[in-house]
C-alpha cells in the first residue's frame, strides 16, 4: 500500500484523512501470469494499481487477438468503458508477468469521490493523463507509419520490447510479426 500511495503523491498531495480513507479500501491482490483480471461479456467492477508485474488490454476480433494497450508498474488500470458504464466489457485483461496489485470497486470509489473532494481531484488528474496517453496512441495509429511507430515505442516505453512476447508488440503496433522483424532489423 505504501507503494501506492507514494504514487500517488506524484499526481497529488491528500490529506492524511483522505490516504487513511485509501488504505482502508484497497485490497492487495497477487496473481499468476496469464491470469485474467478480466474477460469480454464480463463487468468490469474495479479498478486496480499495478505494484509490480505486467498485463496487456485486448480484443478477440475475427479469431486472433489485438493487443490494444499494456499497463505496467504505477499504470492504473480497467476497462473503463465497462467500469464507468456498468454495461459488458468488449475487451480482456490478461496479465503477462505475475502482478502484485491494488484494487478497490467501483461502488468504495464512488463513495470516497464523494466524501473527500481531494480524492475526486486526483482521480480527474490520472483520467486526464489516461487520456492523454490515448489520444496520443490514436494519432500514432492514424498518421505514423509503422517504422514511425515503432521508433516512438523505442523512444517512450522501450521496456515492452524487454517485458512483452513480439507478437503482442507487433499486435500493439498495428502491424503483423513478419513486419516488426523487418522494421526491427533496420534499427
Amino acid at each position: 500500500m505504501e507503494h501506492l500511495l507514494t504514487h500517488i503523491k506524484n499526481y497529488y498531495q491528500l490529506s492524511t484523512a483522505a490516504q487513511h480513507a485509501l488504505e482502508d479500501c484497497f485490497e492487495k491482490i497477487i496473481l499468476p501470469k496469464n491470469d485474467y483480471l478480466l474477460t469480454e461479456g464480463q463487468i468490469c467492477r474495479h479498478l486496480y494499481f499495478i505494484e509490480k508485474g505486467a498485463l496487456r488490454g485486448f480484443y478477440n476480433t475475427d479469431g486472433k487477438e489485438i493487443t490494444h494497450w499494456f499497463g505496467f508498474e504505477n499504470d492504473f488500470v480497467t476497462s473503463l468503458h465497462s467500469f464507468i458504464t456498468r454495461q459488458p466489457a468488449v475487451e480482456n485483461i490478461q496479465l503477462t508477468e505475475s502482478c502484485i496489485l491494488w484494487s478497490i470497486s467501483k461502488e468504495i470509489l464512488t463513495g470516497l469521490l464523494n466524501q473527500y473532494h481531494e480524492i475526486e481531484r486526483l482521480v480527474r488528474i490520472i483520467n486526464e493523463k489516461y487520456y492523454i496517453r490515448l489520444e496520443e496512441r490514436y494519432v500514432n495509429a492514424q498518421f505514423k507509419t509503422a517504422a514511425e511507430r515503432y521508433e516512438n515505442l523505442l523512444q517512450q516505453t522501450p521496456h515492452i520490447l524487454e517485458r512483452v512476447p513480439l507478437g503482442q508488440v507487433a499486435s500493439y503496433l498495428g502491424i503483423s510479426q513478419e513486419t516488426l522483424s523487418r522494421i526491427r532489423s533496420r534499427f
